[in-house]
């Protein structure tokens, strides 16, 4: 018996590039769920609530398909920083967070829309970044690729050459931490391996 679609409820470039490169051809479909909504500030159940809250906005309007849900946030000083959205918050960001270590925390939700099963946690991942100069900071945030992405960095872009190391998963700095997902999924009975093209 084949195993359902996987559903990526998520407009993110870098958790599609994740699953694809690990043999998954997922379909999109963005939540529609406001990222702001949620003003939780433990930032552990603010990335577990918004996941639950795109997995479970997409599932409503399926009768099929294995929906993921996931969120993350980039906490410095106990503080989740988000997308900074704006030149100048991407700016502040860096001069914060510049030659420190900060944690990338991404929850994950999955649903079964056929069967209603479901399973969630938090992956969290230390991230160590370089310590650049005003005027790198002024040319990576010029790119405009960390005016959108949590914690303003990529692990799979611009920003990998200014990240020195992480501790844990790297697949969740990147969006989704694929072995977690390998087990949410097994906790709903799905095989990895089913979701191989």
């Amino acid at each position: 018996m084949l195993s359902p679609r996987l559903v990526l409820a998520s407009a993110s470039p870098g958790r599609l590039g994740l699953l694809h490169a690990a043999g998954i051809d997922p379909l999109v479909e963005v939540s529609g769920v406001d990222e702001d909504a949620v003003d939780e500030l433990d930032p552990d159940a603010m990335v577990a609530i918004l996941a639950q809250r795109k997995a479970e906005a997409v599932a409503a309007r399926r009768s099929e398909g294995l929906v993921v849900g996931a969120d993350s946030t980039l906490v410095l000083d106990g503080v989740a920083l988000g997308k900074p959205h704006t030149a100048e918050e991407a700016t502040a960001r860096w001069r914060r967070q510049r030659g420190r270590a900060g944690v990338l925390a991404t929850g994950h939700h999955v649903i079964d829309a056929a069967s209603g099963r479901r399973a969630g946690a938090v992956a969290r991942t230390a991230v160590h970044f370089a310590d650049i100069d005003d005027e790198t900071i002024a040319a990576y945030v010029g790119t405009g690729e960390p005016l959108e992405v949590a914690g303003a960095f990529t692990l799979d872009g611009y920003g990998a050459a200014f990240v020195e190391r992480v501790e844990g998963d790297p697949s969740n700095v990147i969006g989704l931490s694929l072995p977690l997902l390998r087990r949410l999924l097994a906790d709903i009975g799905v095989e990895w391996r089913t979701l191989w093209r």
